[in-house]
């Protein structure tokens, strides 16, 4: 057995005799093979978070699964069933589950609020930018759906959701898409020094 950065967990060495044996072993106890699951749910992951991370802020494990169907549905509903974007959520912004270069980053920022970061890629080698900050775990999936909608109507071909972030920019996307009231007002530095 393997484990691999993604959470995966790869069974090697198998006899080809062995292997219908295995895999009925592993459906009969619910565990589903990778191609059974839909794309945004086989790339995501979170890292544990509360209750057993002393560090964490907010739920990540345990929350992750409730806005992926969340996402899932609303992925349906605009078409986008097949998006295979990378997902990565974590209870702190410490990013255990490295969601800074997820295409879609959620990073826990309060008992149950999280930053949204936007225009990584899957490979972990482009950083992405915060969308949206302080965002409630229930608005989570509808402050992206207008992210989601101007990227099925606006993509080139072939083109990752995360490439496309990265190409128009996450300042681009608030200003067309009307967003900014989930992102904080940058402090004036002057007024800081007089007070």
């Amino acid at each position: 057995m393997r484990l691999t950065p993604r959470e995966d967990v790869l069974l090697t060495d198998l006899a080809d005799l062995d292997r219908p044996t295995v895999e009925a072993l592993l459906r009969d106890h619910s565990v589903l093979a990778a191609e059974q699951w839909v794309p945004i749910k086989r790339n995501s992951f979170a890292c544990p978070a509360l209750p057993t991370c002393g560090l964490a802020l907010t739920e990540s494990e345990r929350a992750l699964p409730g806005v992926l169907d969340e996402l899932e549905a609303e992925l349906g509903a605009l078409g986008l069933g097949g998006l295979d974007a990378h997902v990565r959520m974590t209870g702190c912004p410490n990013g255990c589950s490295r969601p800074y270069t997820a295409e879609i980053g959620f990073v826990g920022r309060g008992k149950k609020n999280y930053d949204i970061h936007l225009g990584g890629e899957p490979v972990g080698i482009r950083l992405n930018d915060v969308f949206a900050e302080n965002v409630p775990r229930d608005e989570l999936v509808n402050v992206l759906r207008p992210v989601l909608a101007h990227y099925r109507d606006r993509r080139r071909s072939g083109e990752r959701f995360g490439d496309f972030c990265h190409r128009l920019g996450v300042d681009r996307l608030r200003a067309e898409l009307g967003t900014e009231r989930w992102v904080r007002k940058p402090r004036d530095t002057a007024e800081e020094m007089t007070l």
